[in-house]
């Protein structure tokens, strides 16, 4: 099919346009049914913080029975994220023909292969925003790469990730935007309780570590855990700050926010180190060596994880916690902000903006030359 040649003047109305901020960012986004996902979650927040800056952020969703209301079925997304993100701008691409103009940008994660084949031909700048690396591979053809669909720009949440990607795609560019724990996460003024909240990707990482853990030690039957899968973000962190301990498993988190949060509320982390360590969990000694950070009691099992928890409960009812510990989540503890990450979104979309414009004017600029030539 032969393309129709865009004009100088159409394409200075697009760069108009893009300066007066009069275009769509459309984040294509999982529709959770109900229940708490940390991605999902840092997508609305990029969606609430662009909008907040002026721009038309969109969340972009497959069906029209979008999960975004609790009914008498289970939680909606609403109330487990804040009703304030439920008033953000939300369109269905069931039954439409979704128009994108090229002054709009088209942003899925990383899982999103099939999508990203789907919409190759798009005229707008596609993005992949990638959370975490073990989604990468899920529905990627062997042999193909993000650029092939057109995706030559992604957006993670830290530079270890970026690098990551970049040595498997050298062509796309990187930029980093970092995740933001809510302020409500906040110790509280009373007491911790004999609770052990834990946290796993998998129900039976839970059940496993539990059954395990009073079986072993039947001394610590009045020790309960609570599990805080489900709960809206404001109640997990009242139950949170509560606790004890946290305890969590995650192999495939690329960033981790549940030992953040709990840091937050200065309630000590065990974790199974996941496949991709955080950067947050790792350090560098004088000669640059790599070495895991001492904020938290981390292992790379969950076989030993009861009889930590054992070890830490003797310790804390002894009130003899290792300084170290509590130094190192003291160096982790308000790193990341919300106002930092406000901070990164304007900086990283105005650059990606920025970008768009100068291309733009670079073509117009080539095109002045082969004219007169």
């Amino acid at each position: 099919m032969e393309q129709k040649k865009v004009t100088e003047e159409q394409l200075n109305e697009i760069i108009g346009r893009l300066e007066s901020k009069d275009f769509n960012i459309y984040f294509f986004t999982l529709d959770t049914k109900g229940n708490p996902v940390a991605g999902v979650a840092n997508i609305y927040e990029h969606v609430r913080i662009l909008t907040e800056l002026g721009y038309n952020a969109v969340i972009l969703h497959e069906k029209n029975d979008y999960k975004l209301q609790g009914d008498e079925n289970g939680l909606g997304l609403v109330d487990w994220l804040g009703e304030e993100y439920g008033t953000l701008p939300h369109k269905s691409i069931e039954g439409q023909d979704l128009q994108v103009k090229p002054e709009d940008f088209l942003i899925v994660p990383e899982v999103f292969s099939t999508l990203m084949e789907q919409t190759k031909h798009f005229p707008c700048i596609k993005i992949v925003l990638s959370q975490s690396p073990e989604y990468i591979f899920e529905l990627l053809p062997i042999g193909r790469r993000w650029s092939d669909y057109g995706y030559n720009t992604v957006i993670t949440t830290t530079n270890k990730q970026g690098n990551f990607i970049k040595g498997l795609f050298p062509s796309v560019t990187t930029h980093t935007v970092p995740v933001s724990i809510p302020s409500f996460f906040t110790d509280s003024d009373k007491p911790k309780q004999p609770i052990v909240a834990i946290h796993t990707r998998n129900q039976s990482d839970t059940v496993k570590i539990i059954k395990q853990f009073y079986l072993q030690f039947p001394l610590y039957k009045w020790v309960s855990f609570k599990d805080l899968r489900g709960l809206p973000k404001t109640k997990f962190a009242e139950e949170l700050k509560t606790c004890c301990l946290s305890v969590w498993v995650d192999d495939a988190a690329g960033f981790g926010t549940f030992p953040l949060e709990s840091m937050e509320c200065n309630t000590p982390v065990i974790g199974k180190a996941p496949n991709t360590i955080p950067e947050w969990m790792e350090e560098f000694d004088e000669d640059g060596n790599q070495k895991i950070k001492n904020n938290g009691i981390w292992t790379n099992t969950t076989n030993n994880i009861p009889e930590l928890i054992a070890t830490y409960l003797k310790l804390w009812l002894e009130d003899n916690i290792s300084n170290e510990l509590l130094e190192g989540m003291n160096t982790t503890k308000g790193t990341y902000t919300l106002e930092r990450q406000k901070t990164s979104v304007e900086e990283v979309y105005g650059t990606i903006f920025t970008n768009r414009i100068n291309s733009i004017k670079q073509v117009i600029e080539n095109n002045k030359e082969t004219v007169n030539q």
